[in-house]
């Protein structure tokens, strides 16, 4: 089969196109024909070899994905051959045309959506849900700021807590990127590159109940003065340190929680895939794709997605 693939840790440049041998599977996984493959700053971290993250060699990047059941362990219940499903977190990278999953790690695929959209479930979807709802307790009528709002996982985060009935701020650095807010539903778009573009929320009166936070170490100590009483900043993205008042904590009995995807046991993951299918079939949440690659353009959707002023979801086309 055809795979994108490393021999060592290092830049996307050596990514190449090789032929692999199909993964083989035990009682346990799945082989999945793979249709699409989602692209999320993880895969570059693992391929770098960054952020206490490590591969083994020959790499194949990718976690996210969607396409096809092909071959069942003798112990999978639940699934079939022939049907359409998407996965995280797989076991042999989903930039190729099969990859091995975990059954556990594996769910089916909405018959709303495409492929390609499939490919963007997995890391962005589960991550924005667990993070609302599984660390920050959001509920309806709660007001929450997407810091950062533009890419996967802050539309996808976006589009959940609207369809909660919560009060959403939803901030970007681009134009483009507030018009993509504003048509998702986002009533009050900020602009995170102005200076003090959080002043006018730095009371209890005007305060948020959640910040999810896509870049902590730029935001981390300014969402803090951004709470209500009680209020919660949900960690979703950092890259790098940050100096805070914990007095700003102290004054509103306020909270700061991390969301590592990777700490997700498999049962809670279930739920959360139980909770979004009905979602996506009715069209009330949808993926935005913001660019669609050939397999072998790999290496530069892995330099887009670090990029700033994202604008959704990237993914690669298999088959």
């Amino acid at each position: 089969m055809k795979a994108m693939q490393m021999k060592d840790y290092g830049p996307a440049s050596d990514l190449s196109l090789a032929e692999a041998n199909k993964p083989s599977i035990t009682e346990d996984q799945i082989l999945v024909k793979v249709g699409a493959a989602g692209v999320n700053p993880v895969d570059t971290y693992i391929r770098s070899g960054t952020n206490n993250y490590s591969a083994t060699f020959p790499h194949t990047p990718g976690s996210d994905g969607a396409g096809t059941i092909v071959e069942l362990g003798a112990n999978v219940t639940g699934l079939e051959i022939g049907q359409r499903v998407y996965f995280s977190r797989n076991l042999t990278g989903s930039s190729a045309e099969f990859t091995a999953c975990a059954a556990t790690h594996t769910y089916p695929l909405a018959e709303a959506l495409s492929f390609e959209e499939g490919a963007c479930l997995g890391i962005p979807y589960t991550t924005a849900h667990r993070a609302l709802f599984g660390r920050a307790n959001g509920k309806a009528g709660d007001k929450v700021l997407v810091h950062g709002a533009t890419g996967a996982v802050g539309i996808a985060t976006v589009q959940l807590a609207l369809a909660a009935g919560m009060d959403v701020v939803a901030s970007s650095g681009t134009t483009e990127g507030a018009e993509l807010l504003r048509q998702q539903g986002v009533k009050t778009v900020i602009m995170h590159n102005e200076a003090d573009h959080l002043a006018p929320f730095q009371s209890l009166e005007a305060g948020f109940d959640i910040v999810i936070e896509m870049l902590a170490n730029h935001n981390l100590d300014q969402d803090l003065k951004a709470l209500a009483f009680g209020g919660c900043v949900a960690v979703v993205g950092n890259r790098g340190t940050v100096e805070i008042n914990p007095r700003d904590l102290m004054a509103r009995d306020a909270s700061v929680v991390g969301v590592a995807l990777a700490n997700t046991k498999p049962a809670e993951l279930s739920l959360i895939a139980k909770a979004l299918r009905p979602l996506f079939e009715k069209g009330v949440l949808k993926p935005v794709i913001r660019h669609s690659y050939a397999l072998t353009e790999l290496a530069q959707a892995h330099e887009d997605v670090l990029k700033s002023g994202a604008l959704g979801n990237l993914v690669i086309r298999i088959s």
